[in-house]
This record gives C-alpha cells, structure tokens and sequence, in this order.
C-alpha cells in the first residue's frame, strides 16, 4: 500500500506540476506541500479533501485505505451511472466487460 505522501508527490508528478503549482490550486504553501511529501506532516481531513479534490481523486484512494481507494473520481462517477442503468442495460455492460477479460487474460497466457 502506497502512503499518502509517496501519492501526493506521484500525482503532482504525473500532472507535471510543481509543489507551488499544487500549492496555489489547493490554498496552501510551497513548504508544507514539501513537508506532506516528505511525510514529516500529514495532512489535515480539510486539506487531504482538497488535495484530493485538486487531483480528482476520492480520499480513499488519496490515502489508500476504504473500498474505493483503488478507484479515481472518474472510475466511481462511471461505477455510479452503471449502476443507475436499467438491469438489461447493466447485464449487457458486464457481458463486454467479461469477454474483454477473457480476452486479455488469454492473450496474457499466451505470451
């Protein structure tokens, strides 16, 4: 499991942004942005939220912990709508999602 303050700095990165960059967007400092990564603070829930929010992620997947954290905001808001689907809409969903599985795991045995 990956520590908040190994996520943040990855999540910065693959963003390109700096530590200031994230600063600005989430109301804080260059310097305790250097501190959550350096894990020598952690953040506060309102600061861990808006970290979160900054990269559009849940908090649990921010700290890793909970049945979502290996989920971003964009994997649960498309959970969500499948699960609003009418049942036959569902169903057939589920049905690609299986045979694409199937596929990848017989290529993957395969190789």
């Amino acid at each position: 499991m990956i520590d908040i303050a190994n996520k943040i700095t990855l999540l910065r990165k693959e963003r390109g942004w700096s530590q200031t960059d994230l600063a600005k967007i989430i109301g804080s400092s260059r310097e305790i942005i250097s501190k959550y990564e350096k894990d020598s603070v952690m953040p506060s829930i309102e600061m861990a939220k808006k970290i979160a929010d900054a990269f559009e992620v849940s908090l649990d997947y921010l700290v890793g912990v909970g049945l979502n954290a290996s989920f971003d905001k964009k994997m649960l808001q498309r959970l969500e709508e499948v699960e609003n689907l009418p049942e036959d809409e569902r169903e057939r969903i589920f049905h690609f999602i299986d045979l694409i599985i199937r596929d990848y795991k017989a290529k993957k045995a395969y190789s």
